[in-house]
């Protein structure tokens, strides 16, 4: 991926979701070369409006003749229309009703990032329904796709906090109901590739960082809040959204059969006390802190992600400015708290 210098902040969430939805080199490249339209399932979520928004530029950009393609319950008025102001083709639809899956247009690119993590201690059915079942459903119906599906970090093991991070070859030994549901998800997704030939990948995702949310936001806002900064799982891995945003756009070049994993998220290995004292130090503030570190961690090793795709634009070091910028400027959130401190697996 080419190095484009950031900005030393974002200053407004239309400028935000400008560099969320701008296509680099690398994704104008990729496009260029997919055919056919691209679907996108879940897109009324956290990052499906600017991935979906990145891939209709691209298109537009390069003068394909495809088509994105955003389909999601739209739970959020505003998102669809924002969607469909831009010219992307909208479909309201709930994952859950096979025949509205049935319905759905067959494309050949299909990037799936619906699925179900908090509330799963009030139903577990339904986590299990939309993270096992649904995807049956889709794959089944998209069996002639390629197809990118997002999954999670959560399936690995904890590992020693200072020892190597789990690799893709690393066996999942996931904890608790959310994680086992989501392992549920990649093996229907694998059959499916197996049995029918659909090319996939297996996008495992942690953790996302848009200033809105994510774990860097959740550390920055307890510390300007004065709340304290839960120390119990000690360290964890993040990327930018954008680049999220990128190396999702292009693993549908990466689709295989059997699917290939891909852990996605940055190379720095960070720590939740050095995170929340640099934040302290930028905002002057003494942080608090409660519990302290356990001996594990959850991680994951994204060399096979950077070696493919290269590595992320924006570092660790910018990440934190943008955060803390923007949450000391009063930017807005989406209250959705990642809950990164979880050692139990219990959301």
């Amino acid at each position: 991926m080419e190095h484009i210098k950031p900005p030393e902040r974002i200053r407004s969430e239309a400028e935000l979701e400008n560099i969320l939805a701008d296509p680099s080199e690398s994704d104008l490249a990729c496009v260029s070369r997919l055919s056919g339209d691209v679907l996108i399932l879940g897109a009324g979520g956290k990052m499906g409006p600017s991935l979906a928004r990145r891939l209709h530029r691209a298109v537009a950009q390069t003068g394909r003749a495809s088509r994105v393609i955003a389909a999601s319950r739209f739970s959020s008025a505003d998102v669809r229309s924002s969607l469909d102001a831009e010219g992307i083709r909208t479909i309201v639809c709930d994952l859950l009703d096979p025949r509205q899956i049935a319905a759905l247009p067959r494309c050949d690119s299909v990037l799936f990032l619906a699925g179900r993590k908090f509330g799963t201690l009030d139903r577990t059915d339904l986590t299990w329904a939309t993270n096992t079942v649904v995807p049956a459903h889709v794959g089944a119906h998209f069996c002639r796709s390629r197809m990118v599906v997002f999954s999670t970090g959560n399936l690995y093991p904890m590992v020693p906090a200072a020892g190597p991070a789990p690799t893709e070859d690393t066996p999942p030994a996931p904890i608790g109901e959310y994680a086992q549901s989501c392992l549920g998800r990649e093996r229907v997704i694998e059959f499916i590739s197996r049995q029918e030939g659909m090319p996939a990948v297996i996008f495992r995702l942690n953790y996302a960082v848009d200033l809105r949310y994510g774990t860097l936001v959740d550390i920055a806002r307890r510390v300007f809040a004065g709340e304290p900064v839960d120390l119990t799982m000690g360290f964890f891995n993040a990327i930018w959204q954008g680049d999220a945003n990128s190396y999702a756009l292009r693993s549908l070049e990466l689709c295989a059969t059997p699917p290939m994993i891909l852990n996605v998220t940055g190379a720095e290995r960070i720590s939740v006390r050095e995170g929340a004292e640099w934040f302290g130090s930028t905002f002057g503030r003494v942080p608090r802190f409660a519990n302290t570190e356990g001996p594990l961690a959850l991680l994951s090793d994204s060399g096979r992600c950077r070696a493919r795709l290269g590595e992320p634009t924006v570092p660790l070091s910018v990440l934190r400015q943008w955060v803390a910028y923007w949450v000391q400027a009063g930017g807005s959130s989406l209250n959705k708290p990642t809950h990164f401190e979880v050692a139990d697996g219990r959301f």
